[in-house]
């Protein structure tokens, strides 16, 4: 008979040493909430139903993630009693017979394989624990002579001999749910803290003569938490490194990995080079030969095959369809769209903007809520100007048009395919396709005039 395996997340703690509004399980990781990755290594073990314990900060925690994870079963911790106290609060919803994995919340470099052991473990009662360098703060794991685990001791409450065990817990355990419940009516709170330990279950399993399995996590990393801003910063680093080696392992090139930040997924093709300086945040797509240069942000882009990014160029919501030249200092913010052979130069912004086929805006231009035809080209200052104060309006601009430099576009306009625009030109409503359409105020000069002089004693 398959036994079901219920997932129970402790993630009410309120995080005091992150001196943030912020509760604790919401502080960012690589640019995912801390829960947010304990969720998807737990989602990927495929249990019949992830219970999370929540307290201080509750609804911010809900609303942060009902969306993404609607099946999760939220459980208020209203007086947080210690871990085994939070535990309790999940008992009801689990039933009889079940497999129960208890987990932290701020565990956020944990993975499916480093669970998987516990999850394969006959023992009524298993936990997960590892070697540390430094086990201050960590619970102790307790053997017996036979090297059987007996008990965990809290750090404040172990004796000198005990401190010096560099064996520590990790948080998680599985047990069979009746069992476990049996064991958090028994634990009391006689301790340094005041609170009800989750891990007082494991020296009173041993005393009803259960075997308990302490299985050694192969990586400590998986199993730290972050209690400080100090200590997230040190996961951040652990968590940029695995990005980064699974990139290159994919054949991504860093030629300077420590200096690219990965804040999100990044799918990447072949031949893919990201320099140094580099953000990737939200979810990236880089097709074949995908050329990002230095300093460069990306947020949320699909850059097709052979698309090159200059350096310090910022793209958000971006999308390729074919192999084009950005930047360099380039802002495209979203609703973006190029063709094969577009070229968007320096000091070039566009929003909800596309553009066809070889279309080119090189240099200290804005292009907003408009469609530029194929091969058009924008001179140097082209300004579309797409809102009136209270709305947006569209600017169409015909295949192979050109239009002058430090020219206005006052939306709603459309220029017909091969017009050309006249350089300083303020062009509105329709403008007939191959023809030269000039606006401008016609020059002039004046003689006799003379500069104003600078009165005496003025500054």
């Amino acid at each position: 008979m398959t036994v079901e395996l219920h997932v129970v997340v402790l993630a009410a703690g309120e995080g005091r040493r992150m001196n943030s509004d912020r509760p604790k399980v919401l502080q960012p990781l690589g640019g995912t909430p801390m829960l947010g990755h304990v969720l998807a290594a737990v989602d990927a073990l495929d249990p019949v139903a992830v219970h999370v314990v929540i307290g201080a900060g509750a609804d911010a925690v809900r609303a942060a993630f009902e969306d993404d994870h609607p099946a999760i079963r939220w459980i208020e911790q209203r007086e947080r009693l210690g871990t085994g106290h939070a535990v309790q609060q999940a008992v009801p919803g689990l039933p009889a017979g079940a497999r129960v994995l208890v987990l932290p919340g701020d565990m956020p470099l944990v993975r499916p394989e480093t669970l998987r052991p516990l999850i394969d473990a006959t023992a009524p009662l298993a936990l997960l624990s590892f070697m540390a360098g430094d086990p201050t703060g960590y619970g102790r794991i307790l053997r017996d002579e036979a090297g059987r685990a007996v008990g965990i001791r809290e750090e404040r409450d172990a004796d000198e001999a005990e401190r010096a065990i560099h064996e520590s817990n990790s948080g998680v355990l599985i047990a069979e749910r009746d069992r476990l419940a049996d064991w958090l009516e028994r634990i009391g709170n006689d301790n340094a803290q005041g609170e009800f330990y989750l891990t007082d279950c494991i020296a009173l399993a041993a005393a009803d003569g259960c075997a308990v399995d302490a299985i050694v996590c192969d990586d400590p990393d998986d199993v730290r938490g972050a209690n400080d801003r100090a200590q997230l910063a040190r996961l951040e680093l652990v968590l940029q490194q695995r990005r980064r080696a699974a990139l290159m392992a994919a054949g991504v090139s860093l030629p300077v990995p420590d200096a690219v930040q990965l804040r999100g997924p990044v799918t990447a093709g072949r031949d893919v080079r990201i320099d140094a300086g580099a953000l990737l945040e939200g979810g990236n797509r880089l097709g074949d030969g995908v050329e990002i240069g230095p300093g460069c942000v990306l947020r949320d882009c699909r850059l097709a095959a052979g698309t090159r990014v200059e350096p310090y160029s910022v793209l958000e919501g971006v999308e390729t369809t074919g192999a084009c030249t950005i930047g360099p200092f380039a802002r495209l913010r979203p609703g973006t769209v190029l063709a094969a052979g577009v070229k968007i130069g320096n000091f070039v912004e566009t929003k909800n903007a596309r553009f066809a086929e070889s279309a080119k805006a090189s240099h200290l231009t804005y292009v907003g809520d408009a469609q530029v035809g194929s091969g058009a080209n924008l001179g140097a200052g082209t300004i579309t100007c797409n809102y009136d104060g209270a709305n947006k309006h569209p600017t169409v601009i015909g295949a192979d048009a050109f239009v002058g430099s430090n020219s206005a576009l006052v939306a709603p306009v459309t220029i017909g395919e091969r017009a050309t625009i006249g350089a300083g030109s303020v062009v509105s409503g329709q403008v007939p396709g191959d023809a030269l359409t000039v606006a401008r105020v016609r020059a002039r000069s004046i003689s006799g005039w003379r500069r104003p002089v600078k009165k005496t004693g003025e500054s």
